[in-house]
């Protein structure tokens, strides 16, 4: 007589976990076969922004349908080219659903502290690097922003804001910090949204293609987005006079359309853009002009920091690669092992 197997408290818990997915795949399909004779045919979109299980889909005639989204679709964000269905009878209310997104171009991500890796925006030509001059002008976090825009290949565009406060010989001296930007091939502008300066070469820029504003809280992304479209009133809010940072305004991403062409994203506020998800060698390579200098270091597995025969401290000390964007790096390196959470 066979002796019967005893099954453990975890072969017996997996079993049930297995019965219950078994059970919700089914019921899903069935569900699924219902809907399928509420909706029409499937047709193309555009995500203009995304709410929870929910999103605001643009149809190709330019109607905006509030829609579901299918449980099968793991991430959907705003600029996301989407395969989408009309309900046969809207309410006003969720009139449509989502059944898949279509391959992406690009994709930006923002490091959450809880969450791991967030995509913010999706199918993005160019990135709006907004700085403003107060409290102070942060090259080190307008460097976090090029590795982030290097590493997910999106051409950047450095916009300093709130040039109105600054003096002739002020941005003039401001104008020479960013040289070294220009020289490495990034463009600047020094713009103001109140006495509209720089915001006609700005507009040449966002007017082809998908742009994505992105900066800290108080840089005044808001109040370009109202000078770039007015009537559009998006909230603002002014720098804090005790701490020097920004409220956030912006809670989620929101694709707009430009009246002379272009589409322009504006993102939400972060007060740091942190990059421990990234390697130190993609950090490296995230700035450009260490690149020609990668693999003539005497060790194959320098850390270009302290060791000798170092190429890349080579390049700095002959003037090759600037003091202050080598010093920037550093402090990204050391950042990156502070600010990555245990738990990742």
């Amino acid at each position: 007589m066979t002796k019967k197997k005893h099954l453990t408290q975890r072969q017996k818990q997996r079993i049930s976990d297995n019965a219950e997915k078994r059970l919700r795949q089914h019921k899903n399909k069935q569900l699924e076969s219902v809907d399928d004779d509420a909706f029409a045919g499937a047709e193309t979109g555009l995500i203009l922004s995304r709410f929870g299980q929910h999103a605001d889909v643009e149809a190709s005639d330019g109607q905006v349908v509030r829609c579901n989204m299918r449980r099968s679709i793991a991430s959907l964000v705003t600029g996301d080219k989407v395969i989408w269905r009309r309900a046969l009878q809207p309410t006003g209310g969720i009139d449509g659903v989502i059944d898949a997104v279509e391959s992406r171009s690009s994709v930006l991500l923002r490091p959450d502290f809880y969450d791991g890796l967030k995509p913010v925006a999706a199918n993005i030509d160019l990135m709006i690097i907004v700085s403003a001059i107060l409290p102070t002008l942060s090259l080190n976090i307008i460097d976090r922003y090029l590795v982030a825009a290097e590493i997910t290949g999106i051409k950047p565009l450095l916009v300093i804001n709130k040039i109105d406060l600054l003096t002739t010989d002020e941005q003039a001296a401001i104008a020479r910090k960013l040289a070294i930007y220009q020289n490495l091939g990034y463009p600047y502008l020094l713009v103001s949204a109140k006495t509209n300066q720089g915001m006609t070469e700005l507009l040449a820029y966002i007017q082809s293609g998908t742009s994505i504003f992105v900066g800290q809280s108080g840089v005044g992304k808001s109040s370009l987005m109202n000078t770039l479209m007015p009537g559009l009133d998006v909230q603002t809010q002014d720098v804090s006079t005790n701490s020097g940072l920004g409220q956030h305004t912006t809670t989620v991403s929101r694709l707009y359309h430009l009246a002379d062409g272009g589409n322009l994203i504006d993102s939400p506020g972060i007060r740091e853009f942190a990059l421990w998800h990234l390697t130190a060698e993609e950090v490296t390579r995230g700035f450009n002009e260490f690149i020609p200098w990668l693999g003539r270091c005497k060790f194959r597995d320098c850390k270009h920091i302290s060791d000798p025969g170092c190429a890349i401290q080579h390049a700095v000390e002959i003037g090759q690669i600037s003091a202050e964007r080598y010093d920037s790096y550093l402090k990204i390196l050391v950042s990156m092992a502070q600010d990555k959470p245990n738990h990742f």
